[in-house]
């Protein structure tokens, strides 16, 4: 199938979501500049298909991933469409709470994305095109249990796409915010509870590239679980804490 894209560079690209977007991206001739920690993996990835290029990358260091978007251009030319997928997930326990979870999962899914847009969109703003996206969840919706470092990191990602879309639309800019429910990655395998309805990788990055194709805003699926979660945010507290009781913590 033909994509819109002819460069595109996907950070998170060595597992989950970014790591098969960048797959199937790749097996539809699109050159795709692959970016997270593993080298090692990156190279594999690489070596299975020549369109998939590797830049390792720790997407926490602000001035290496400057420098790093800055190879990708030169090397490839203009990027059209950037993909942040970079992301960790720890549940958190009341047994064992500390400051610790918070601090990496906001380093890394929230200022991940932004040192990613610091080095994109200057880029992006002179040309006046380009395509900057990056990977939330429904668990930014509304507080779930075990995900109290996770989720606001989620949340606030949903409202920085809220925030810079009105102004980056106006410089020619496209920006669009994937939220995904359960997808079966090493992430969420650490989970203990049933996941409702969980969805394979390829599905998932069937369906990301389709809704960044199309230019929406908010990508989300799966579309069940997302109306049920969006419903779930108009709810008073009373009547979603005793739903979240009975339905996730079973007390």
């Amino acid at each position: 199938m033909a994509q819109p894209w002819r460069v595109v560079w996907i950070t998170g690209a060595s597992t989950g979501i970014g790591a098969e977007v960048a797959r199937q991206l790749a097996a539809d001739g699109v050159i795709v500049a692959i970016s997270a920690r593993s080298a090692e993996k990156l190279k594999a990835a690489a070596d299975a298909n020549s369109n998939l290029k590797p830049y390792p990358l720790d997407v926490t260091d602000a001035a290496a991933v400057t420098d790093c978007f800055a190879s990708i251009e030169r090397d490839l030319g203009p990027v059209d469409l950037v993909l942040a997928a970079a992301g960790t997930y720890s549940p958190v326990s009341l047994d064992d709470f500390s400051p610790a979870p918070f601090r990496t999962m906001y380093e890394i899914n929230f200022l991940g994305v932004v040192n990613v847009l610091t080095a994109v969109l200057p880029a992006f703003r002179q040309r006046r095109k380009g395509h900057i996206s990056w990977i939330a969840s429904v668990a930014g919706y509304r507080g779930l249990p075990k995900a109290a470092a996770y989720g606001p990191t989620k949340a606030a990602l949903i409202n920085l796409g809220e925030s810079l879309r009105p102004e980056l639309e106006a410089d020619g800019v496209a920006v669009s915010v994937v939220n995904p429910g359960f997808v079966k990655t090493p992430l969420t395998a650490q989970n203990d509870f049933e996941m409702p309805f969980l969805m394979e990788v390829d599905e998932a990055a069937r369906r990301t590239i389709a809704g960044l194709a199309s230019g929406r805003f908010e990508v989300a699926y799966p579309s069940r679980f997302v109306t049920i979660l969006k419903i779930a945010r108009l709810l008073p507290y009373r009547i979603y804490f005793a739903l979240i009781r009975s339905a996730v913590l079973k007390r």
